[in-house]
């Protein structure tokens, strides 16, 4: 998990270096890390959706050898298409590593499943932690062409092992089939507290692709140096391992609804505090999103997962991920643009807080 969600969301990073690389429009590099965020939602959902039939390992190991012939062709391609292509494919080989996992991996523990789980996606707040820095330093130390060489080669010799021993624990009800598949997507899909819990776990989520696309900037042109800014950012992510913990513990007794609710609170909170351009704001601001963060990511699969039949739990996860896709395509471009067209982050960050607020009414009206 260390290696899954920090990748797509260092893109603030990676608008930094690509710019004067490869001579591409910070507007339209978003479009490319916006189509790797929804292809790392999206993408790897329909694969979780569509390969319920497949055994996890092997889902796993197809993954890994994609993402090892993902590192050379990334030196290689130059262009604006080469690169939408490539980061599109790590988008969902990286994706579909996280819902195999997140499906397979919380079912091994029958009790204290919500302090288990919250151990468990630790994994993104630490990935979210370290990979930006990571790339930073890579990209400052070795270049573009030979950093994305060796994170993506690490990336792909640490994802190997969770391939190598990921398998369904031995009580748990086998997958469905996928026969019928569409028309139990059709069913869904006409129901009311689907369609909430759909549009309110996406823009749960969908504020921090959105934060992604700015954040670094902005911690910079409050003070900060590059490798500082990239640090403050993967700061909410180091936040989140706690609040992640710390909310699976309360979700196991209170259940996950109420800390999902107060975890989309402290994200609304952040974003007051961050419209405000002062680095003490800006620091309690990166606190209130990293526990927001947390708690969202940490509860959004027992919110989702109490409501759908036990079989149906790696499709579940994948129709979720279609959601997160979506929102995280559609929010960081129209960020970037309101940056572009009012010269100022305030629009991007108003616009992270009405989707947290949006999310908080949506989850707030289910049952």
């Amino acid at each position: 998990m260390v290696v899954t969600f920090g990748t797509p969301f260092s893109f603030g990073v990676f608008l930094v270096h690509f710019e004067p690389e490869y001579g591409i429009s910070a507007v339209a590099l978003s479009t490319v890390f916006a189509v790797q965020l929804f292809a790392f939602y999206a993408g790897a959902g329909l694969v979780g959706v569509l390969a319920t039939r497949y055994p996890a390992r092997r889902l796993l190991v197809a993954c890994v050898i994609a993402i090892g012939a993902l590192a050379p062709a990334a030196v290689v391609v130059d262009r604006y298409a080469g690169l939408l292509a490539v980061f599109a494919a790590l988008g969902v080989a990286l994706g579909t590593v996280y819902v195999v996992l997140a499906a397979v991996v919380p079912r091994w523990f029958r009790e204290r499943r919500g302090l288990a789980t919250g151990v468990f996606f630790s994994g993104i707040g630490v990935s979210l932690l370290v990979m930006p820095p990571i790339w930073q330093l890579a990209f400052v130390r070795l270049g573009v062409d030979r950093g994305l060489l060796a994170v993506l080669v690490a990336t792909a010799l640490l994802c190997l092992p969770a391939a190598v021993l990921c398998r369904r624990p031995p009580w748990a009800d086998r997958p469905s089939t996928g026969s019928n598949t569409a028309s139990w997507l059709v069913e869904l899909a006409t129901g009311r507290e689907f369609r909430l819990q759909f549009l309110g776990v996406g823009l749960a989520l969908g504020w921090y692709s959105l934060l992604a696309a700015y954040a670094v900037e902005l911690f910079a042109a409050r003070g900060l140096g590059e490798a500082a800014a990239a640090a403050a950012f993967g700061a909410v992510g180091g936040v989140s391992v706690l609040s992640r913990l710390a909310s699976g513990a309360v979700a196991d007794r209170a259940g996950p609804r109420r800390p999902f609710l107060a975890a989309l609170g402290c994200v609304v909170v952040g974003s007051l505090l961050l419209a405000i351009p002062s680095l003490a704001t800006t620091a309690l601001a990166v606190v209130c999103f990293g526990v927001g963060f947390g708690g969202v990511a940490a509860l959004y699969i027992p919110l989702v997962l109490r409501s759908y039949a036990p079989e149906r739990g790696v499709a579940v996860v994948g129709v979720f991920n279609v959601a997160f896709g979506a929102f995280a395509l559609g929010l960081p471009p129209v960020g970037r643009a309101l940056i572009a067209a009012t010269g100022s982050y305030l629009g991007a960050v108003a616009l992270t807080g009405l989707a947290a607020l949006a999310a908080f009414v949506c989850i707030a009206r289910t049952s």
